[in-house]
């Protein structure tokens, strides 16, 4: 009896605190770029590729391949979730511009979100969930420029990043996808 009574407090205490626990994607809801609830719970079992992107940026041609890689690996197990952001002052006034621009020059059809902020005091939540530690319980993350492609698995948990710069075909995504 007496090692029960010595056990479990310290069963109790690593519970408590030993044990970390962090949100995961699908933790969090958003709106869509037509108004509507998008429940990332929904996501669940599917890798997730989140860019945040722009309308008048160096790398806006990138939807071209975003849509590319949607087209090829898009479905029951992989998707793609654009957030257009006028964080870095490159983003048309509407959604529906946003949208319009996106399906009129680049034939988008992965799903996009309503614009928000990336950056800032009024970040949205699940940027503010993808670069930082405390909140995703893998890394801090600079978000440096419009196109920065996140990786999420498909327990809803961030894989890893990579720069505004890099193709959306790049081997470091693709081989992600592949599960290679």
């Amino acid at each position: 009896m007496k090692k029960l009574t010595f056990i479990l407090p310290m069963v109790f205490a690593f519970a408590m605190f030993g044990c970390e626990t962090h949100e995961t994607l699908h933790n969090f809801q958003t709106t869509d770029i037509w108004g509507d609830t998008f429940d990332m719970g929904e996501l669940e079992g599917k890798k997730v590729l989140i860019v945040n992107t722009a309308s008048e940026c160096e790398y806006t041609g990138q939807f071209e391949g975003l849509q590319a890689l949607y087209d090829e690996y898009g479905g029951d197990d992989f998707i793609i979730l654009g957030f257009p952001s006028n964080s870095f002052d490159q983003e048309l006034d509407s959604d529906e511009e946003i949208a319009e621009f996106c399906t009129r020059n680049y034939g988008v059809t992965f799903p996009m979100m309503t614009e928000s902020a990336v950056r800032g005091d009024n970040m949205n939540p699940i940027f503010e969930w993808l670069t930082q530690e405390s909140r995703n319980g893998v890394m801090d993350v600079d978000l440096t420029w419009n196109f920065q492609k996140f990786m999420i698995d498909e327990n809803g948990r961030l894989v890893d990043y990579v720069e505004p710069s890099e193709e959306p075909n790049s081997d470091k995504i693709v081989n992600w996808i592949e599960g290679r």
